[in-house]
C-alpha cells in the first residue's frame, strides 16, 4: 500500500512540528495525586546568562532519556525545569553592558540596576529555555521555575531566619576568598587552583633584642606588612630558646613576637612561618589561639591600604616589586628562589583570589553535615557509579564554614535589617515597617546577597512549593533522581543534600546519576580560548537533535568523560535513515491492518527474533535502571540496524512476496509488533524519529510518549529456535565470507553439502539458508564422502561444502586455507600459552578455565579439518 512517509528522513521537517504538538497537548505534563507512583527529576537549573553547550546537550539528553522511559511505565513523571540568577556571572554581563554606555552601577544606583538586571533576564533568560526545547527536552514547562521567582524567594528567606534562630548562621570576621576583580566574597567551592610560576623569598627577622634572628620564606612579600608574629614548632629545637622573644619586623620596623604552635611543620623550609592573620586562613587560626591582632593591608579592590603605610595606595603586585627592593637595601633579602605552586584564581573572571579577613555572613556547617554524610552511608541515597561518593565524602568531612555573603546587587538580598538609631538588627522573612526594640522607621537592609548557591541549594523543595504545604510537595518530593556532572558535586549536591536534611528530614533523592564533561576528539576540555568548541544547535541544524542526542549517549560508560566527534553524529544520522527505510518498506507492504501475532504460524525465523526482542527488552531495561544509558542506546542500536534490517527483513521478503496471503499478513504481524517495540526502546534517545514512524503503525496509541514499555514476555522465549536459528546465521556468515573471498557472485548459486550432527536446524532453516547463503540445493554430506573438489569452511553448524566447479579459482582458495591454518595454530599457540600459566587456571574462574580449554579443543579440530582440505587443494592442483 502506499505510505504517508517521505522517501528520506529529513528532521527540519519533523521536529519543531512534533514538539509544538507535544506542548499543545500536554504530554509532558505530571498530575500530582494521580495514583501513579510518582518519579521525579528536578533540572540542574541552567544560568540565565548562558547558552546551550555540549554539556547541557549531555545533561539534558540523559535526564530526558530517563524521565520518558519511566513515563512511558507508567510513572507520574515529573521533570521540572527551571534557570538559576547565576548573581556575579550575570551582574558582570550587565555592568559591561552598562559600561558600553559609559555607566557603573554606583552612577544609576541599585534600584535602577535592579530594574536593568530583570530587564535583561527578561530579554536573554528565555534564551536557554527555547534552546532545551530544541533538544526534545520534554520537560514539564507549565511548572517552570526562577530562582529568584516569588516562592523560590519566599523559601530562601525562610530557610535564611530558620537556621539564623538555630545559631546555624552568623556574622563574624572570618578569612574569607576575595576577589579583588568582582569585588565580592567567594566560598572555598568558588575558587579554582591552577598552577602558576612564581618565587619564594627568603627574609631575614632580626631579634629585638640584637642576638641573632630567623628566616623565614614567603610567596607574598607585600602579605608582611601585615605581620604580627612568627610561627614555629614547639619541639623544634633551633628555635626553642626564642620562644617567647620579639622579632623586628623588617620596613615597619616594630616588634612581633615569635609564638610555638604545632600547625607548623618543622621539615618544611626554614620551620618558621610568618603569621599574617589578615590574609591567609591557617594563619588567621594561629592568631585566634594566640590572641594576636589582625592586621589587614589590601584594599577590597587589590590595592595596598593605609596600614601598609608608605605603600598605600598602589596595587598590591607593584608593590610587592617596590617590598622587594626595599628589603634588598635594607640587607634582609636572603635569596630569591623560582617555586611553582597552585594559586587560587576566581571560578568566574579567573583573576588570582585574595585570602582577606572581613565581616561577612557564614553558615556553620560541621553540625549540618552529619545527616546529609549518613544519608550517603546507609543508602538513603546512593552515586551512581559509587566512586564518586568519595568525592562527596571528601568535601563534606573537611568542610569549614561557608561565607554566604557577595557583595553585589543581583540576587537575594540578605534578609537582615538595621535600625539606625538604636543599632538594633532584625532577622526576618518581611521586611519589617519599625525597629521591634525603639519603635524607628529608620531602618535599612543590609547590602549583600546570597551566594548563589544558597539559592539552588533548596531547588529539589523550594521549586514544589514550600514553605508552602503543597501537593506537588507531597507526591513529588523526596524527588527520585538527580543527573549531573561531577564538577558540581561539591557545588551543588552536597548543598542540596545539607539543606534537605536539615529542612525537610529527607534526603532531596534517592539517586545521584553523575556524567562525565563533553571533550573534543583529542580528548581536550572545550573552551573559548582553544577554540574548540562546537555548537550544539549547528549539530541539530545540521543534522538534527536525535542524531546529536544518540551520539552523546551511545557506547559511552556511565560517569567518565566522553570524545565528541562529527563521524558519531553522522553515523547517528545513518541509523536514523535506516530504521526510517525499514520501516517504509513495512508500510509499503502493509495493508494498514492491525493484527495479533498468530503463535501456531511461527516459524523458527519469527521465534528467533521475537525471543531476540525479549532479551533485548531485559537487557535494555536494566541497562536503564542501572543508569548504563550508553550500554542501553547501543543494545538497541545494534539489534534495530542488524538483527531486525540485515537479517529478520530479508528473512521475511519471500513470504511478504509470495501468494499465501495469511503468511503474508502473519509475517507483516510479527514485523510490525518488532519494529513497535524497537521503536519504544529507543525512543528515550531519539524521541522525535520514533514518535514520526510509530503513529504511522498501524494499532499505535495516539503517542509513542504515552504508549506502554515493552516488557519481558515468557511466551515469546524460544530458546532452542534462537540457539539453532543463531548457528545457522554464523554459518550464512561463513558462507558470504567464502564465496567473498572466491569473488562468487550473488547470481551463482551453489549446492550447499552439510556435515553436521544438527540435521534438524538445518531442516528448520532450510529456506534461510538458501536464500540468505544463495544456495541452489541443501543436502547432507553421505557418510565417508569425499571432500575432494569442494571449497569449504568450518563452523559451529559443522561443515558446508560447496562443489569448486566454475566457481572458485583453486590457487585463491589454497591460498585462504593457509591463511585459516596460520590463524587457528595462532589461536591454539594463544590457548596453550594460557593454560599454562599457573597464575591463570588457579585465579581465573573455574568457567573462564573451563571456556578456554573448550575453544582449544575446537581450534585443533578445525585444524585438523583445515590441514586435509589443504591437502585435498594440493592433490586437485596437481
Amino acid at each position: 500500500m502506499e505510505t504517508n512517509m517521505a522517501k528520506s528522513y529529513s528532521p527540519k521537517d519533523v521536529e519543531e512540528r512534533l514538539y509544538k504538538e507535544w506542548m499543545e497537548k500536554g504530554y509532558f505534563h505530571a498530575h500530582a495525586g494521580s495514583g501513579k507512583p510518582p518519579y521525579t527529576i528536578v533540572i540542574p537549573p541552567p544560568n540565565i546568562t548562558g547558552q546551550l553547550h555540549m554539556g547541557h546537550a549531555l545533561d539534558e539528553t540523559i535526564q530526558d532519556a530517563v524521565i520518558r522511559m519511566k513515563r512511558m511505565q507508567g510513572y507520574e513523571a515529573l521533570w521540572l525545569p527551571g534557570t538559576d540568577h547565576a548573581s556575579i556571572a550575570t551582574e558582570v554581563k550587565i555592568v559591561d553592558a552598562m559600561a558600553k554606555e559609559g555607566l557603573t552601577k554606583e552612577m544609576i544606583g541599585r534600584e535602577e540596576f535592579l530594574k536593568r538586571s530583570w530587564k535583561w533576564k527578561e530579554q536573554y533568560g528565555g534564551r536557554i529555555v527555547s534552546q532545551l526545547k530544541k533538544l526534545g527536552s520534554s520537560c514539564d514547562w507549565d511548572r517552570e521555575r526562577f530562582t529568584m521567582d516569588e516562592g523560590c524567594s519566599r523559601a530562601v528567606r525562610e530557610v535564611f531566619v530558620k537556621l539564623y534562630e538555630k545559631g546555624l548562621i552568623y556574622k563574624g570576621n572570618r578569612i574569607i576568598n576575595w576577589c579583588p576583580n568582582c569585588e565580592t566574597a567567594l566560598s572555598d567551592a568558588e575558587v579554582e587552583y591552577e598552577e602558576q610560576d612564581s618565587h619564594l623569598w627568603h627574609i631575614f627577622y632580626r631579634c629585638e633584642d640584637g642576638e641573632g634572628g630567623i628566616t623565614i620564606a614567603t610567596t607574598r612579600p607585600e602579605t608582611m606588612l601585615g605581620d604580627t608574629a612568627v610561627a614555629v614548632h614547639p619541639d623544634d629545637e633551633r628555635y626553642k630558646s626564642m620562644i617567647g622573644k620579639n622579632l623586628i619586623l623588617p620596613i615597619m620596623n616594630k616588634p612581633i613576637p615569635v609564638v610555638a604552635d604545632e600547625y607548623v611543620e618543622k621539615e618544611f623550609g626554614t620551620g618558621a612561618v610568618k603569621i599574617t592573620p589578615a590574609h591567609d586562613p591557617n594563619d588567621f587560626e594561629v592568631a585566634q589561639r594566640h590572641g594576636l591582632p589582625v592586621i589587614r593591608v589590601m584594599t577590597d579592590d587589590g590595592l595596598m591600604n593605609e596600614n601598609a603605610g608608605k605603600y598605600a595606595g598602589i596595587p598590591s603586585l607593584e608593590a610587592r616589586e617596590k617590598i622587594v627592593e626595599e628589603l634588598k637595601d635594607l640587607g634582609v633579602l636572603v635569596k630569591i628562589e623560582p617555586y611553582r605552586h597552585n594559586v587560587g584564581t576566581c571560578y568566574r573572571c579567573h583573576a588570582t583570589v585574595e585570602p582577606l579577613v572581613s565581616e561577612q555572613w557564614f553558615v556553620a556547617m560541621k553540625d549540618l553535615v552529619k545527616p546529609a554524610l549518613e544519608a550517603v552511608r546507609s543508602g538513603e541515597t546512593t552515586f551512581i557509579p559509587k566512586r564518586y561518593e568519595k568525592i562527596y565524602f571528601n568535601w563534606l568531612e573537611n568542610i569549614k564554614d561557608w561565607c554566604i555573603s557577595r557583595q553585589l546587587w543581583w540576587g537575594h538580598r540578605i534578609p537582615a535589617y538595621y535600625c539606625d538609631k538604636c543599632g538594633h538588627m532584625t532577622i526576618a522573612v518581611d521586611a519589617p515597617e519599625c525597629c521591634p526594640e525603639c519603635g524607628s522607621k529608620d531602618i535599612r537592609q543590609d547590602e549583600d546577597v546570597l551566594d548563589t548557591w544558597f539559592s539552588s541549594g533548596l531547588w529539589p523543595f523550594s521549586t514544589l512549593g514550600w514553605p508552602d504545604d503543597t501537593e506537588d510537595l507531597r507526591y513529588f518530593y523526596p524527588t527520585t533522581t538527580l543527573v549531573t556532572g561531577y564538577d558540581i558535586i561539591f557545588f551543588w549536591v552536597a548543598r542540596m543534600m545539607v539543606f534537605g536534611k536539615e529542612i525537610m528530614g529527607d534526603a532531596p533523592f534517592k539517586n545521584v546519576s553523575i556524567h562525565g564533561i563533553v571533550r573534543d576528539s583529542q580528548g581536550r576540555k572545550m573552551s573559548k580560548s582553544l577554540g574548540n568548541g562546537i555548537d550544539p544547535l549547528e549539530v541539530i541544524d545540521k543534522h538534527g537533535a536525535d542524531a546529536l542526542r544518540f551520539s552523546l549517549v551511545v557506547g559511552n560508560a556511565a560517569g567518565s568523560d566522553m570524545r565528541f566527534y562529527w563521524e558519531k553524529v553522522e553515523s547517528a544520522g545513518n541509523f536514523a535513515n535506516k530504521i526510517w527505510n525499514a520501516a517504509r518498506f513495512l508500510l509499503m507492504n502493509s495493508d494498514g491492518i492491525a493484527r495479533d501475532i498468530d503463535t501456531a504460524r511461527l516459524d523458527i525465523a519469527d521465534k528467533w527474533i521475537l525471543s531476540r526482542l525479549n532479551d533485548i527488552i531485559r537487557e535494555v531495561t536494566d541497562c536503564m535502571d542501572r543508569f548504563e544509558l550508553g550500554l542501553a542506546a547501543q543494545k538497541v542500536y545494534d539489534f534495530i540496524w542488524s538483527e531486525y534490517c540485515d537479517w529478520y527483513i530479508e528473512m521475511a521478503k519471500p513470504r511478504l512476496y509470495g501468494d499465501d496471503e495469511e503468511d503474508k499478513h502473519h509475517v507483516l504481524s510479527v514485523l510490525t509488533r518488532v519494529l513497535m517495540d524497537s521503536l519504544k526502546l529507543l525512543h528515550p534517545f531519539m524521541p522525535f524519529l520514533t514518535e514520526e514512524i510509530y503513529r504511522n503503525l498501524p494499532g499505535a496509541d495516539e503517542t509513542i510518549m504515552l504508549s506502554s514499555w515493552p516488557v519481558y514476555d515468557g511466551s515469546f522465549t524460544f530458546e532452542k529456535a534462537e540457539s539453532d536459528m543463531e548457528i545457522v546465521m554464523d554459518a550464512i556468515r561463513q558462507i558470504r565470507q567464502l564465496r567473498s573471498s572466491m569473488n562468487v557472485p550473488p547470481s551463482r548459486r551453489a549446492e550447499l553439502i552439510i556435515r553436521t550432527d544438527r540435521k534438524d536446524s538445518v531442516e528448520a532453516c532450510r529456506a534461510y539458508l538458501l536464500k540468505l547463503a544463495f544456495g541452489s540445493d541443501v543436502r547432507f554430506a553421505e557418510a565417508g564422502q569425499s571432500s575432494k573438489g569442494f571449497a569449504s569452511c568450518v563452523c559451529e553448524l559443522g561443515e558446508i561444502f560447496m562443489p569448486v566447479g566454475e566457481l572458485v579459482d583453486i590457487d585463491k582458495e589454497s591460498e585462504r586455507l593457509l591463511k585459516e591454518k596460520d590463524r587457528l595454530t595462532g589461536e591454539i599457540a594463544r590457548a596453550e600459552g594460557k593454560l599454562s600459566n599457573e597464575r591463570f587456571v588457579a585465579k581465573a574462574p573455574e568457567h573462564v578455565v573451563n571456556e578456554e580449554r573448550q575453544k582449544l579443543a575446537s581450534y585443533k579440530e578445525m585444524l585438523e579439518k583445515i590441514l586435509a582440505r589443504i591437502a585435498e587443494f594440493e592433490e586437485l592442483k596437481n
